[in-house]
């Protein structure tokens, strides 16, 4: 987000003063008294609702395929407000100046968002609309309790409507390592080396990548190791694992088989990892515009071939679909054992739409967002559609065994996956379950592909049975976290960085420790093991 919460609460209280004005009123529908609605409707009305999407899509969604199938499925007429670029803040601004829609869709909603937006009435509670007018996702709830769970509010209301997305599940879940290492063979197998199985041999693989020209033009203009410096898949933070204890991930939080929460930031394995990470650097093994790059320069790399090795989930949105790059083996390291850590990922995001108090039609905005729980739709919804003339398509129509209407997911044609589904599928709230692969749809080669990967690679050399659940927290231990956590990431990733330039001394990391703690590390596990305990209780 990009305002504080100070700020956001204003601009709430601003909106919530700015109702029944003249833009708010233009800015969500009229009445239209619709009792026992059915689709499609006799007549054609209109709603109005805000929406982000990518820069690759079309800047008026109503000209995506699937928008306008919708529109003649149900007689419903979308008005869009839609922002390519900096959606949060003006989604913010809107509130605050009272144009506030029917409904946001790809609402980007934080758990402290929700909690505020209900506390001051800017959206509804949705729990009563989905019992009553939600066939599709009453039945997802039904079969799969733990989802309503997640998207059930500490007061016991449902505020928003969530996207779900199964492919496997537990240590076999397609989000259980997110930044795969993927290593350039073709320049091992011009150099005659063999694949790194220890930290020492990668530093030793690294080393000729810089100095034995393996790209073949005769400079030195090979960089044996990048990554971007952040929370994400393109971080190297899986390899830290390599050096004991519980390795790291995004949120620096593992769950240990005796049901503890372990802060992994302050472990002498962090410093042990980072020394190790500045003897590369020291030799100049680690990409110079690691720490300021972002995706973008990392592709321009990736699409040169300069690359020994990085980082990223899925290799084709890099490098391309090509064999010069393969996924890392999980490394020993000094102590000689192979472990990985797990993210604290899921397939699951709870507020990625809401109702907003502006709807004057309930029941037709709560039907119209159950069409898209519907299976064959929401699997459109999340990849793309089918029969588009202007562009590639992600799906054909088939039949599965019993011979139903199947989608069946199309080749990539060596297109990167993310380019080709964000120009026409349209996200939003939807569900996709493992029950749903070869009834309504088939699995996505490039996930397959991803999870056969974590399966022959990582899966041997994961220990730990569980990872972080997702918990629903109240709303001020919700705006305590994300205080905390503003401050306390930062600081992490600003200090890894200094060390892997800089080098670790009993000095820095005694002052680091301090700091850990200065920017409140010690209520962040506390919050952490306060909802896990809840959560194994039943009770969060």
């Amino acid at each position: 987000m990009t305002l504080t919460a100070t700020t956001m609460l204003l601009t709430l209280s601003l909106g919530l003063a700015a109702c029944g004005n003249k833009e708010e009123q233009n800015a969500s529908s009229p009445s239209y008294d619709l009792k026992k609605v059915a689709f499609p409707l006799k007549k054609k009305v209109t709603l109005k609702m805000m929406n982000q999407n990518s820069t690759l899509a079309p800047k008026n969604p109503n000209n995506q395929l699937i928008f306008k199938r919708l529109e003649k499925k149900t007689g419903v007429h979308i008005d869009w407000t839609n922002y390519q670029s900096d959606f949060a803040e003006k989604r913010n601004l809107d509130i605050s100046s009272g144009a506030i829609p029917d409904a946001i869709f790809n609402a980007a909603a934080s758990d402290s968002d929700i909690l505020k937006w209900a506390k001051t009435g800017t959206i509804v509670p949705v729990d009563k609309l989905i019992k009553k007018y939600m066939p599709n996702l009453s039945k997802i709830y039904k079969e799969h309790p733990e989802y309503k769970r997640m998207v059930t509010a500490p007061n016991g209301h449902i505020y928003s409507f969530p996207w779900i997305e199964e492919l496997g599940e537990g240590k076999d879940s397609i989000h259980t390592v997110n930044d795969i290492a993927w290593i350039n063979v073709k320049w091992l197998k011009k150099l005659g080396l063999k694949m790194p199985k220890t930290t020492d041999d990668l530093e030793k693989v690294l080393e000729a990548f810089k100095t034995k020209d393996p790209n073949g033009n005769g400079k030195q203009d090979e960089i044996p190791m990048t990554f971007i410096n952040m929370n994400g898949n393109e971080d190297l933070k899986v390899l830290y694992a390599a050096f004991g204890g519980d390795g790291d991930n995004d949120d620096h939080i593992t769950i240990d088989n005796n049901g503890k929460v372990n802060f992994t930031a302050d472990d002498d394995s962090f410093r042990k990892a980072s020394q190790y990470f500045h003897d590369l650097w020291s030799k100049g093994l680690i990409d110079k515009a690691a720490f300021e790059q972002d995706w973008n320069t990392l592709v321009a790399k990736g699409a040169k071939k300069q690359v020994g090795l990085y980082f990223t989930w899925d290799k084709t949105n890099i490098t391309g679909d090509n064999s010069d790059y393969e996924p890392l083996p999980v490394l020993a390291g000094p102590n000689g054992k192979r472990q990985v850590t797990r993210t604290n990922n899921y397939g699951f995001d709870r507020g990625r739409m809401v109702i907003t108090s502006a709807n004057k039609n309930l029941e037709l905005t709560a039907k119209w967002i159950d069409q898209l729980y519907a299976p064959m739709q929401s699997v459109q919804d999340n990849w793309g559609t089918y029969g588009d003339k202007k562009i590639q398509n992600i799906f054909e129509m088939s039949k599965n065994k019993n011979g139903e209407p199947m989608l069946k997911h199309l080749p990539l044609k060596g297109s990167a996956p993310v380019e080709v589904r964000e120009k026409t599928s349209i996200a939003g709230p939807l569900a996709i379950l493992d029950s749903y692969y070869n009834v309504y749809t088939t699995k996505p080669d490039d996930a397959q592909w991803r999870m056969n990967i974590l399966k022959n690679v990582y899966r041997p050399y994961i220990n730990h049975e569980h990872n972080y659940p997702i918990v629903f927290m109240n709303e001020a231990d919700t705006t305590k976290l994300a205080q905390i956590n503003a401050d306390l990431s930062d600081y992490i990733m600003r200090m890894r960085a200094t060390f892997i330039k800089n080098g670790v001394t009993d000095s820095s990391w005694k002052s680091y420790l301090a700091g850990l703690k200065k920017n409140g590390s010690d209520d962040y596990l506390k919050l952490k093991e306060k909802y896990y305990d809840k959560y194994q209780k039943g009770d969060e």
